[in-house]
C-alpha cells in the first residue's frame, strides 16, 4: 500500500502528460513525419526492439561507467576542497570554468585526440560532464564541519582518517546523494552527446541519429522515451541506495 501510495503521482503525471500530448496531435492534425503522437511510439519500440535492447545496453553501461569514475574523482577532489581553504579557493574558479564550457564544443576536440576510440571518448564525456555536482556538493559538506566536532576528537587523539570516517562522512552523505541524482542525468547527456555529436554506430544516439536521417519520428521519439526510462531507472537506484546508507536524514526531517 505504501509503494502504491507514493508510486501513484508520478505514474499519474506522466499519464496526464501522454494524454495531452496524444490530444494536442490529434487537434492540430499534425501527420507522423511532422510529429509523432505517444500511440506511434509503441509500434516504433517493437519494430525495433532487437536494437533498443542492443543499443540500449550500450548507452546504459558506458555512462554507469562514466558516472562511477565521476564519483571516484569527484569525491576525491571534493575532500581536497573541504579539507584545505587553499585548495578550495585555488580550484573553484578552475571548475566553474571548465563546467561553464559547453561539452558539445568539447565532444569534437576528444574525438579527435582519442582517434577510434569510441568506449573510452563516450566514458570520458559521460565523465566530464557529471563530476563537477558531486565534488562541489563533498566539498561544501566537508567545509562546513563543525569546528567543535573536530577539536574534541583531535584532543581524544582521533587522527584525521578517523575524524572524516566517522564524522565527516556520514553528515557529508545527504549533499553527496543530491548531487549523485543531478549527476545521473547529466551523464546520460554527456554519453549521448558523444553518440550524436561524434556517430559512431553505437547506442541509443546513433539509433536516434538514424531516425533523423530517415524522419523517422516515431523512432526519435521512441529513443527520446528510452534514454528518459534509464534514466529514471538509474535515478531510483541512487534513491535506493540513499534510503540505505543515509535514510536517517529522511527520518530526522520528516
Amino acid at each position: 500500500m505504501e509503494f502504491l501510495r507514493k508510486a501513484a503521482p508520478p505514474l499519474i503525471a506522466i499519464a496526464l502528460i501522454l494524454a495531452f500530448w496524444e490530444w494536442l496531435v490529434w487537434f492540430k492534425g499534425w501527420p507522423t513525419y511532422k510529429m509523432a503522437a505517444p500511440s506511434d511510439l509503441w509500434p516504433a519500440f517493437w519494430k525495433y526492439r532487437t536494437l533498443f535492447v542492443k543499443m540500449g545496453w550500450e548507452t546504459l553501461w558506458r555512462t554507469v561507467v562514466g558516472l562511477g569514475v565521476a564519483v571516484v574523482f569527484g569525491t576525491l577532489l571534493g575532500m581536497i576542497m573541504g579539507f584545505s581553504r587553499l585548495m578550495r579557493d585555488a580550484l573553484y574558479p578552475v571548475l566553474v570554468g571548465f563546467n561553464a564550457i559547453p561539452k558539445a564544443t568539447v565532444v569534437p576536440v576528444i574525438a579527435l585526440i582519442f582517434i577510434g576510440q569510441h568506449d573510452f571518448n563516450t566514458i570520458l564525456i559521460a565523465f566530464m560532464i557529471s563530476f563537477f555536482p558531486i565534488a562541489v556538493s563533498v566539498s561544501i559538506g566537508l567545509s562546513t564541519l563543525e569546528p567543535e566536532y573536530r577539536d574534541i576528537l583531535r584532543a581524544l587523539g582521533a587522527s584525521r582518517l578517523t575524524i572524516f570516517w566517522k564524522i565527516a562522512l556520514p553528515k557529508t552523505l545527504p549533499e553527496f546523494f543530491g548531487a549523485l541524482k543531478v549527476a545521473v542525468t547529466l551523464a546520460f547527456i554527456g554519453t549521448n552527446l558523444m553518440e550524436i555529436v561524434e556517430p559512431h554506430g553505437r547506442g541509443l544516439g546513433a539509433l536516434f541519429d538514424s531516425g533523423k536521417i530517415n524522419a523517422d519520428y516515431p523512432l526519435m521519439f521512441a529513443v527520446l522515451f528510452a534514454l528518459a526510462f534509464l534514466g529514471i531507472v538509474l535515478f531510483y537506484f541512487v534513491v535506493l541506495l540513499e534510503r540505505i546508507f543515509a535514510g536517517w536524514a529522511d527520518r530526522s526531517a520528516s
